[in-house]
């Protein structure tokens, strides 16, 4: 493996980074993911409860596993997280993005250990976790199949790695680049590239090279009457990916 070779897209950290101030207002420009978060932690924390065999129904079920949010913005996953009971670890290459984390996190009296760092750097440090999480990140790396690959080098043997990101489908370019870009401006235009989509059978491919073994996979899915996001067996747009060590 060269050693140089990195998984950061310099111009998506900068685009991500000017958002830093805007990450904790539901209303702003990250409110598409304030409303996406309770469908990803449902399934995060079934995943987790059903492999660790924790009661889901208990408020500290995830307590005493450590976790890894990659990518992790201002930690909008990585609080919710840690109030179920997780040792959090949040990484992110965007120092802004990192700061903002760190003061919510200290106005929120959570204790997440937050890092201005990337997988690679995680990974060469040796860096082990019952559970890696890759959430909406993978689209925007430079080099998927690395990133991927350094993740699954921290999953220890027992543990699972979940990943969220988009299917590359025409359906997927209609709804989640024409429309919530475009048309409903849910999200600032140009958040997504549409060749940088990541098909189910690619991001498991990389998984499995990595040394993982897909085990679930499940859509997810607007439901525009209930004004909420739900999981489905529609993986044409949005989906997440949960595999383990084989």
């Amino acid at each position: 493996m060269n050693p140089s070779r990195s998984t950061v897209d310099e111009a998506e950290v900068a685009r991500f980074s000017a958002m830093a101030a805007e990450w904790w207002d539901p209303r702003g420009k990250m409110a598409p993911l304030h409303k996406f978060n309770p469908v990803r932690l449902q399934y995060i924390r079934d995943q987790a409860t059903a492999r660790f065999e924790r009661d889901p129904k208990k408020l500290d079920c995830l307590k005493g596993l450590r976790i890894l949010d990659i990518g992790c913005g201002a930690g909008i996953l990585c609080e919710p997280l840690a109030r179920l009971g997780a040792t959090v670890v949040g990484a992110d290459p965007s120092e802004a993005n990192i700061e903002a984390a760190k003061l919510h996190a200290a106005q929120s009296e959570l204790a997440i250990d937050y890092r201005c760092t990337t997988a690679e750097e995680l990974a060469d440090a040796g860096e082990q976790f019952d559970v890696v999480l890759a959430m909406e990140v993978v689209e925007h790396v430079a080099d998927v199949p690395l990133f991927v690959r350094r993740c699954a080098e921290m999953v220890k043997p027992d543990g699972m790695m979940i990943a969220a990101t988009l299917n590359r489908t025409l359906k997927s370019f209609a709804l989640a680049i024409v429309g919530a870009e475009y048309v409903l401006r849910w999200l600032p235009v140009g958040t997504h590239s549409w060749d940088k989509f990541v098909t189910p059978n690619e991001l498991e491919l990389a998984m499995e090279l990595g040394g993982l073994r897909a085990i679930c996979e499940q859509g997810v899915i607007y439901n525009l009457f209930a004004d909420q996001w739900q999981l489905s067996t529609d993986t044409d747009v949005n989906y997440m990916l949960t595999a383990e060590r084989a």
